[in-house]
């Protein structure tokens, strides 16, 4: 039975983490929209956090790779962190016309994401024939 390796597992972490930032973020825009102005201050902040932890997870996605044979979490990741940082300087521009929708995909595919690192195990996938081993 295959388990989850270490890689994988700091996978799951990061990914959750990232999960846990991203979903505050619309409700920190949406104090500032009833009219609290400090919530664009914590609007602000969150997205300096999730854009980190993005970027963190983009790392372990790589580590990820090489450790354990898959592409498709570095892949996954790799769209999310594009998409998120068209949004944060889309934010900043106040293009909200891009910024809003954007952000909805966002939160959504990294819900995904979150789902598909928890779903099953995270293990090395076997090598094939032509690659080399370890030495």
């Amino acid at each position: 039975m295959p388990r989850t390796r270490p890689a994988g597992w700091v996978l799951r972490g990061v990914v959750s983490a990232h999960v846990a930032a991203i979903i505050g973020q619309p409700v920190f825009a949406g104090v500032y929209l009833t009219g609290d102005f400090d919530g664009l201050r914590w609007h602000a902040l969150g997205a300096d956090v999730v854009t980190s932890v993005g970027y963190l997870q983009l790392i372990v996605a790589i580590v990820a790779w090489v450790r354990l044979r898959r592409a498709w979490p570095f892949l996954a990741t790799l769209a999310v962190v594009a998409a998120e940082t068209v949004q944060y300087f889309a934010g900043l521009e106040g293009t909200l016309w891009l910024h809003v929708p954007l952000g909805v995909m966002t939160v959504a595919a990294l819900v995904v994401q979150f789902v598909e690192v928890w779903r099953r195990p995270l293990s090395a996938r076997p090598r094939t024939r032509g690659e080399a081993r370890d030495a």
